[in-house]
């Protein structure tokens, strides 16, 4: 027991933390509110972190590898990430066409005169996805996606400016090693931060968790919770991990991802789970940095479950293929924020599915009631892609010399 208590302290303290901010949420309701400050100070923490560990952690991974190397780990992320995110894609669909959310006396009948939505230029909304009109905008966590491919691009040009950029690279590696230092001196307030944050989160949710939106809840939860552990125990498994010492470095991740809903949050603590399962530096820090924005398994299963239950209201017919397409298009859009991030990908499915805007308020509660268990697959996923990306990486460097 000793030992068992020794071993999972610091992961113990922060679900401890949780249950006490749940317990506090449902008896002080919004007076727990009053928690939020002490909640968002941890929040602000680990997001000014998050730009300077992206950037440093990719750049510095990039930099220090050779090209070859480059691009067999792109190429495996590439593969994981596509393998991963069409797995959760369809497990939601299966899971959505076995059980119907809305009762069939309560559909709505779709007229031309509902169907006013706004055309989304994708093009355009991708262009601003992927870069930014001005470089301190990059210094935002709102422009995840354009950090990334900057670092990628910074970290392509010092392996290419070799010994030219070796001073450089230097830097980056001592930069990302105090970066996560910072880390290990931000989770110390974690218990207080999460605990504070979650009270609050409770206490603000408990009056919008109605009744007609239970089951939602409860079956994504159910559906999330039994996709995790069967699936990323698999690919520990197929991956040589052991899944005792798994799941034990993936609680602090749970517990992170449960109280601030938040991907981004999550990768310090993200990385430092990978690292702790064997992966390599260079696979960690490109794979969790980059699945924030590109490989979200819970956000494509909740992101089906918001089409389905606007099929089911307005008794709409629509094929896999297009829920498949849509479901992982509109979960690019997601950003990696608490609650709200995801209202440019509920817009995405409105328009492209010819919802009335109306069922924007609809996919918004689904949205904030699913969040937490969303966000959990989203970092389990991330640290499960990461091992996965690894173990494919390795055989490919083996393969090539002949082992």
């Amino acid at each position: 027991m000793k030992k068992f208590i020794k071993n999972y302290k610091d992961t113990l303290i922060l679900f401890l933390s949780l249950i006490i901010g749940f317990i506090i949420g449902l008896i002080f309701k919004e007076k727990a509110n009053y928690l939020a400050p002490f909640g968002k100070l941890f929040i602000n923490l680990l997001c000014i972190l998050i730009i300077p560990i992206i950037f440093s952690s990719i750049a510095s991974s990039i930099g220090k590898i050779n090209t070859k190397k480059l691009k067999k780990l792109f190429k495996s992320i590439l593969i994981v990430f596509i393998i991963m995110s069409l797995t959760s894609a369809l497990i939601g669909i299966i899971a959505t066409y076995s059980y119907r959310f809305v009762n069939k006396n309560n559909t709505i009948t779709l007229t031309e005169t509902t169907i006013e939505n706004e055309k989304i230029n994708l093009l355009e909304k991708t262009v601003n996805i992927i870069s930014v009109d001005d470089f301190n905008k990059l210094l935002t966590k709102e422009n995840l996606i354009a950090i990334i491919l900057f670092s990628i691009i910074f970290g392509m040009a010092i392996n290419i400016s070799k010994e030219k950029g070796k001073i450089i690279l230097d830097n980056l590696i001592s930069l990302n090693e105090i970066v996560m230092n910072m880390l290990k001196i931000v989770m110390k307030y974690a218990p207080i931060g999460i605990g504070a944050y979650f009270a609050s989160l409770v206490g603000s949710l408990g009056i919008s968790i109605t009744t007609d939106y239970i089951k939602v809840f409860v079956y994504y939860t159910i559906i999330a919770v039994v996709f995790a552990f069967i699936y990323y125990s698999l690919i520990a498994i197929l991956c040589n991990k052991d899944i005792k010492k798994f799941w034990k470095e993936s609680l602090p991740v749970i517990a992170t991802s449960l109280s601030t809903c938040s991907s981004a949050a999550c990768i310090p603590i993200n990385i430092k789970c990978a690292k702790n399962l064997e992966t390599k530096d260079e696979v960690a820090n490109t794979t969790i940095s980059l699945g924030t924005s590109f490989h979200k398994d819970g956000s494509i299963i909740d992101s089906v479950f918001k089409i389905m239950f606007l099929v089911y209201l307005f008794n709409k017919p629509v094929n896999i293929v297009t829920i498949l397409l849509i479901s992982l298009l509109a979960t690019l859009l997601i950003s990696a924020v608490p609650i709200g991030g995801g209202t440019i990908s509920e817009m995405l499915i409105i328009s492209l599915l010819g919802f009335p805007i109306e069922s924007l308020a609809i996919l918004t509660i689904i949205a904030t009631i699913t969040d937490a268990p969303a966000t959990m697959l989203n970092a389990l996923g991330n640290t499960s892609a990461t091992v996965f990306v690894d173990n494919l990486f390795n055989k490919q460097n083996t393969k090539k010399i002949g082992v």
